[in-house]
């Protein structure tokens, strides 16, 4: 969330989340990004704003931006699984597999049904063996 402020959208900041989670379901993330950060802005301690916006991060190719905002979400909820299984892939997708196992595995402990967490955790096991 480095980017400079721009100038906010038309509407309110409940039909800016809106928006967004619109343009992130129809497969535009990066404008929901765009409209999602000025969300955050102004509201900066919901939980599932910045869940959206990583999200959109993170599918935009943004994956520095997505793995600060799954990590800010991790530091106010640690048992947050899918934020931590966000913070993961994020750091997967970086190369940094120490971390990514770490966030991983947290996330498997606490949902071990998930098989896409499970699947992560071994794909990034398997990718820090090859190195």
């Amino acid at each position: 969330m480095d980017s400079p402020p721009t100038t906010p959208p038309s509407g309110d900041v409940l039909e800016w989340y809106r928006r967004g989670v619109r343009l992130l379901e129809a497969g535009n993330p990066a404008a929901a990004a765009a409209l999602l950060e000025h969300v955050v802005r102004a509201e900066p301690d919901l939980r599932s704003v910045r869940e959206a916006l990583a999200r959109a991060q993170f599918d935009s190719g943004a994956l520095d931006l997505a793995r600060e905002n799954f990590a800010a979400i991790v530091a106010d909820n640690p048992t947050d699984d899918y934020a931590q299984f966000g913070l993961g892939l994020a750091a997967s997708r970086l190369g940094d597999f120490e971390d990514a196992i770490e966030h991983l595995a947290l996330a498997v402990a606490m949902r071990p049904d998930n098989r896409d967490y499970a699947a992560a955790l071994r794909h990034a096991r398997a990718a820090r063996s090859r190195r």
